[in-house]
């Protein structure tokens, strides 16, 4: 479960984030909504510790995300779909993912069955950014959604 408890975040004199309380319960779909400039990603920023909250916290079940033995097995986010490299595939791209956070290669092919990619995967991520984006799907988070990725069944 994610659990943040106050966050608030100051860059100078601008509150982009005031206060903000919430849980994210496992196996719930979660999603934030507000025009541009609410919050929304900064709010993700300070989950995955990219931006240090000025006060508050968050834990991904109980420990923060840099605390996490393997983050992305608990916590994805891609924070802007043009941040994926133009020119490598949707596979090549989740199997760099995979490769860097011991999940196994046959994972890669599953991901993309699972947001309707399985027929394209060379594919530029260009194709899959619509997907990613509309919110269908968060590719790292998609890893621990099917029992292969456990620790027992490397």
């Amino acid at each position: 479960m994610i659990e943040a408890r106050g966050l608030t975040k100051r860059y100078g004199e601008t509150l982009a984030v005031a206060n903000l309380s919430f849980d994210v319960r496992p196996g719930r779909v979660t999603g934030f909504l507000g025009p541009n400039g609410a919050g929304k990603s900064t709010t993700m920023r300070m989950m995955v510790v990219l931006d240090d909250p000025t006060s508050g916290s968050v834990t991904i079940d109980g420990r923060r995300y840099v605390e996490q033995e393997r983050p992305l097995r608990q916590i994805g986010a891609l924070l802007d779909a043009k941040a994926v490299h133009p020119s490598r595939s949707a596979y090549n791209h989740l199997l760099g993912l995979a490769q860097t956070n011991g999940i196994p290669r046959r994972r890669v092919t599953e991901v993309l069955e699972l947001v309707g990619l399985e027929s394209k995967p060379d594919a530029a991520p260009a194709a899959s950014r619509s997907a990613w984006a509309s919110g269908s799907a968060s590719p790292p988070r998609c890893w621990e959604i099917h029992p292969c990725c456990s620790s027992t069944n490397r």
